[in-house]
This record gives structure tokens, sequence and C-alpha cells, in this order.
């Protein structure tokens, strides 16, 4: 077994769930990852198409549609909970690229969550939104030196430190990347051993304790081997999310677990996202479809009404008319994605193999796996 690492006074696991939108990562895979004793994470998009009455009385009206995915979200924090009966901890993911992120940030504290970790784009603010709630861990999520030392020295002016911070190799992970644009993915500044380093000088320039700030290293890992490595460089843990997506738990229907099983390395592009980030999915016959005619829905994009009845994203690629975006409908892609339908869906992947190949395990196995290396029968 692994050293466990201390988050906001818990002991935990040195492994963490990504989290996953939309609704991959939800109620019942955030509660299982910490009912073991690790620190499960819900995403909090849309996570009204996990309930068919908020999907009904919400309809197609804008401020309906966001006052039920705060309801949902609270009702995926209370069953996530209750699942991990103490154990662990349940996160919210929160991007701070969503319209609605001052409000999910204020109602995953509301609701009980024990951490809010926060990526696409720099939470500066994120103290501030959650100054009446101290007990609640603040974990952004970030790519690179520049941008942590950012952050951190915005933040100590509020008189705040980061719980843990989240470094996301772009290179490798699933969804929404923190490069400036598709090429910038494979830049070498993003490296982990140059990235813990780098941080661990920052932190003495700061003069902050190292122990005091746990890292978490996201992005590609599915091997034991890497855990033990990426630890001996100085991360406290491993963050995964492919890998978990595809277990029994994951909130996801089957078919879009197959679709990820099946899917090889190979099979994944990035491309620009509507969100205006660049982003890794499986080359699915909706993606490839779009991607040949990008060049064309470019040069005629313009300003448009949102096709989903809300304003999901704050600069949103398809409705702003911003030809340097993604020129399609994200929420609509995911959902699609959700419900396992390969020809329209967009379904986020990691670059690398995912840990038993093709099989659908549970989290136990997978948990077992990556920190003991105990592969399951």
């Amino acid at each position: 077994m692994l050293q466990r690492f201390t988050l906001k006074d818990k002991l935990l696991l040195p492994i963490v769930q990504g989290g996953m939108g939309v609704g991959v990562s939800a109620h019942r895979l955030a509660g299982s990852v910490a009912a073991l004793g690790a620190m499960g994470t819900i995403a909090s998009v849309d996570l009204r198409r996990h309930h068919p009455d908020l999907m009904a009385s919400a309809g197609r009206d804008g401020a309906r549609i966001d006052a039920a995915n705060l309801l949902a979200l609270d009702r995926e924090i209370v069953m996530a909970r209750q699942i991990a009966q103490g154990r662990g901890m349940v996160a919210v993911n929160v991007m701070r690229a969503v319209t609605q992120y001052p409000a999910l940030v204020r109602q995953a504290c509301a609701s009980g969550a024990d951490a809010l970790v926060v990526g696409a784009g720099l939470p500066l603010d994120l103290p501030d939104l959650t100054r009446d709630h101290p007990d609640v861990a603040l974990i952004p999520v970030l790519s690179d030196v520049r941008g942590i030392a950012t952050l951190l020295k915005k933040w100590m002016r509020r008189q705040r430190l980061p719980d843990a911070i989240v470094i996301e190799n772009p290179r490798y992970a699933a969804g929404h990347l923190g490069a400036p644009d598709a090429a910038g993915v494979d830049d070498p500044r993003f490296g982990f051993a140059v990235v813990l380093e780098g941080v661990h000088a920052l932190l003495r320039e700061l003069g902050i304790d190292a122990e005091r700030i746990p890292l978490i290293v996201a992005g590609g890992v599915h091997a034991p081997g890497q855990v033990r490595t990426l630890l001996d460089l100085g991360a406290s843990a491993v963050q995964l999310g492919t890998p978990f997506a595809v277990t029994t738990e994951g909130d996801a229907c089957d078919g879009f677990k197959r679709v990820l099983l099946d899917a090889q390395p190979a099979d994944t592009v990035v491309f620009m996202s509507a969100a205006g980030l660049p982003a890794r999915a499986v080359r699915t016959p909706w993606l490839m479809r779009y991607l040949d005619k990008e060049p064309r829905l470019q040069q005629k994009a313009k300003a448009k009404p949102c096709t989903v009845g809300f304003d999901c994203l704050q600069q949103c690629g398809w409705r702003d008319g911003n030809a340097r975006a993604g020129q399609f409908c994200i929420d609509t892609q995911l959902a699609f994605a959700l419900q396992g339908d390969r020809q329209r869906g967009l379904f986020f992947r990691g670059s690398e193999p995912l840990p038993f190949g093709a099989a659908l395990r549970t989290v136990r196995e997978l948990i077992d796996y990556m920190l003991n290396g105990v592969a399951p029968a």
C-alpha cells in the first residue's frame, strides 16, 4: 500500500477520481470512490440529465434549466455522501468557463461538498466565492508553473492558499485541456517532472511549506509503475479520469463505456472545443464529420441563438460566432454520449491505454491495481 496523503486534515489514498461531465461522474461513481478512502468527484455540468423529473419541468427555459441543474447538484452531493458514509472525500468539479460557475460553487458548498475542484480557466475569485465555507477544500486545476505562480500570488493577497493543486498534462488528458491551442498540448513545459520540480522551487521561493499543498498529477496515468514514479518525483497523489469512467460504478450507460473501452489510443484526436479550449476525444462518426466541415463552418461563423435553451458556457464558439472555437453545441453532443450514442456523441477520452484493456472492472479493482499492483482474476 502506498503512503496516504493529507488533504484538509483528512487522510486519503493517493488516488483521485477526476470530474467528468456531462453526467459521466455523478453520485454513484464519486460516492463509491470516496467510500474506499479516496477522493471521488462529481462533475457539476448539466446534472439535470440524470433526473427525468427535472428534465421535464425545465423544458427549454434558460432560468428553469439553471435552477434544475442546481437542484440536481444538491441531490447528487447528498446521494454521494450517503454512499461514502463519512469515508474519503466527495468533491465537486466546476468549470471556470461555465456561465453558472459562481452559482454552482455556492451550491456545492451549501450542499455539503468536501472539496471544490476548478479548472478550465484561472479561478482567481474562488477564495471570495467560498469565504463563508472555510472547511471546503479549494483545489485549482492548472498545467504549468507560470499559471500556478499567478494563482498562488493572487490567492496569497486574499490570505488563502490552495488546499491542493491538480497538475494536468494536456499531452495525455481527456476533455478540455489546459493549453492555449491544439498545437500546444505537446509543449515540454507541461511535463510532470518539469512542473513538479518548478512548483517545489516556487513554493520555496514564496516561503510556503511544500507539505502544505499536496500536488495531484493528472493525465495518462494507467499503470501501477507510473503511480510510484510520479510519487517519487514529488507528487502526493495521481488523478485518473477515463479509467474511472469505464468502471461498473461509472454513472454513464454501458453503451458509453463500451465506446471508450473499444477505442484505442490512436483513435483519439485533439480539436478546438466550443468553449475555445483544445480537447481530446474519440474519433466517433459525428466528430469526424464535424472536423471535415469545420473550416467551412468557421468561415461562416456568426452569432446565433443557443440550440439548447440555456447559455451553458460563458463563451461559446457556436452561439457567439467565434470562428477560433468549435462550431457546435457541446452540451448536445455530450448528452448524446451520455446515452451511449456513438453516431452522434462526443466522447472525451485520454490518450493512453486503459488499465484493464477492454474489460469492465469495479472501482475497488481499479484502485487496488493502481496502488498495489494487484490485478483482478
